[in-house]
């Protein structure tokens, strides 16, 4: 074991850090370059880009909780999430490089549908993607102590890995889509493949925090878990449709904007999300959730990101407007991506952490399908797409109002001052 694990430096953070965040810069890149390509280069409609994203959240919904559950109880290649860490990252770099090339594949199998083609390559990379995700995750609380350590692991993650999301908008920005395609495909090889093998992941996983006093691990847990999930869940309806149709929000209210400047303003607006969601969580976030606890900080962050998305609605129609809305809008974004897994973690039995990490993770697939499967249909439908953020302001509003009845636990409560 290396000296920095012993004393879980911030130099270890940073290294255990590094293969949440070739999966971060993955899907970054599937954010910023999916939807576009579709609409743009292939002329997809926006109920069949939803189509596309559908094929993610149905790889979640199986991938995450089952290699969560099959992470837990293997030992192979000396580890328990570095196989699975190792293969996704591989298999995630080859989808990289299938993205812009979908005739290319089309042609070589002898097909004639490319948004057959398309959802063939979403779907592997995403598999490839949550194969990775829950372990590089997992493998955090595997290695840290609960309370503060804890919180430091999660909230370093998100610095990092928000770090390079935002040099992955950048590059798509400043450069075209296509480049920033290629250098993730060796960013997220790299980063999947030497991390792991500097990090030592302990064989038994039980009693590691040396007794467990935490009360919500007793009857009263599974309870607080289901609270977890809700909120979390109507978070991410709000996030996802961010995600998923801001192009069309774009193409409704800066219209004078040809495809590539709408690109170009996506990408810059992502970046400023990204920003905020990188420097807050490790600066701001984890000192003020040891002074009030980290659900009350998350819910005031979520609280923040509803009334951006709704400013963004009412008076985000210009670049400029676009991007400070946004900004204010990455403040819930660098709680959501952080926080959540150090509150829920803190709450379940470590030996079977990859089991519950997955099914934390429905909490984000399921409204990811609703969103492509249902809301795609209703916002074609509406000729009006601030629609689109009023949808994510009310699911943030809603998600802010549950979170508010999620219980501190007592490692978080001694960790307050």
């Amino acid at each position: 074991m290396l000296n920095i694990q012993k004393k879980i430096s911030n130099s270890f953070l940073i290294i255990l850090s590094l293969p949440s965040t070739a999966m971060g810069f993955a899907l970054s890149i599937q954010i910023s370059a999916l939807s576009w390509i579709l609409s743009t280069h292939y002329k997809l409609d926006i109920h069949e880009v939803g189509l596309v994203w559908a094929a993610g959240p149905l790889a979640g919904i199986f991938g995450q909780v089952i290699i969560g559950l099959v992470s837990d109880k293997v030992w192979f290649w000396n580890g328990r999430r570095r196989p699975f860490i190792l293969i996704g990252g591989a298999l995630a770099a080859t989808m990289l490089w299938a993205l812009p090339n979908l005739d290319v594949i089309r042609h070589a199998l002898g097909l004639e549908s490319i948004l057959l083609i398309a959802i063939i390559v979403a779907l592997t990379l995403d598999i490839a993607i949550n194969i990775s995700f829950n372990p590089t995750r997992s493998i955090i609380a595997d290695v840290t102590p609960e309370g503060r350590n804890r919180t430091r692991g999660y909230t370093w993650m998100q610095t990092i890995s928000g770090f390079f999301g935002v040099l992955a908008y950048l590059i798509g920005a400043l450069t075209d889509k296509y480049v920033l395609i290629y250098s993730g495909i060796f960013l997220v090889f790299a980063f999947s493949v030497i991390p792991p093998l500097l990090i030592t992941e302990p064989r038994d996983l039980k009693n590691i925090e040396n007794g467990d006093s935490n009360p919500l691990r007793s009857d009263n847990h599974q309870k607080e878990l289901i609270k977890i999930y809700l909120a979390h869940a109507f978070t991410w309806l709000g996030v996802q449709t961010m995600f998923v149709y801001t192009f069309a929000y774009l193409q409704y209210t800066m219209s004078d904007l040809d495809d590539r400047q709408m690109g170009i303003v996506i990408d810059i607006a992502f970046a400023v999300l990204n920003t905020v969601g990188f420097i807050l969580p490790a600066l701001i976030l984890e000192p003020l959730a040891r002074r009030i606890g980290q659900v009350k900080t998350h819910t005031l962050c979520i609280a923040v990101m509803a009334g951006a998305y709704l400013a963004i609605a009412l008076i985000g129609t210009t670049p400029t407007s676009f991007y400070i809305l946004m900004a204010f809008a990455g403040v819930g974004w660098a709680a959501t991506v952080s926080l959540p897994f150090a509150i829920m973690t803190e709450r379940v039995d470590k030996s079977k952490m990859g089991f519950f990490m997955g099914i934390f993770n429905l909490s984000v697939v399921i409204p990811q399908l609703v969103v492509s499967l249902g809301f795609g249909s209703i916002i074609q439908s509406n000729e009006n797409k601030t629609l689109i953020f009023i949808i994510c302001a009310i699911s943030l509003g809603i998600s802010a109002v549950l979170w508010r009845f999620v219980s501190e636990t007592a490692t978080e409560n001694k960790n307050t001052v």
